[in-house]
């Protein structure tokens, strides 16, 4: 298992961001939870971070268990004063997302309702040209403030 060991630091201008690749593995949720975490508590936006970490463990699920990639880039971001973006990128293209149906006794499948339940927006940027995209960045987003 990769270990998390960098220290987080928020962008001093623009729009802050961070992002580091990890395996793509079910085990890296663990490591990407505490990036999570760690990046909204420099931000001051501790409040966030449950539903952060639920986003960040589903997407990195969907990742490990529906490309063939070997790596996932993890990009937690802020693209406004008012949102925070959590995303993966892999390089399958191909695979996009989308809200499947899981039946009652289904023990997996329902990673994107429970992203669609708690964050903002979501979906999904083609990575590369449009004619020949390499990846893809699957995100979502939370809304600072809740109302704002």
């Amino acid at each position: 298992m990769t270990s998390f060991s960098t220290t987080v630091q928020a962008a001093a201008v623009g729009r802050p961001a961070y992002s580091q690749t990890f395996p793509c593995e079910p085990s890296t949720a663990e490591i990407g939870r505490k990036l999570v975490r760690d990046v909204l508590g420099v931000w001051h936006l501790d409040t966030l971070a449950d539903h952060a970490t639920l986003i960040v463990t589903e997407l990195i699920a969907n990742a490990a268990r529906h490309t063939r990639c070997r790596e996932i880039r993890l990009i937690v971001a802020r693209p406004s004063p008012t949102r925070v973006r959590v995303g993966v990128v892999d390089r399958e293209a191909a695979r996009l997302p989308a809200l499947g149906q899981a039946d009652e006794d289904d023990e997996s499948g329902r990673g994107l309702f429970l992203i669609d339940a708690v964050a903002d927006r979501w979906g999904y940027d083609l990575r590369g040209s449009g004619r020949r995209p390499w990846g893809k960045e699957v995100w979502a987003e939370l809304r600072i403030g809740g109302d704002e």
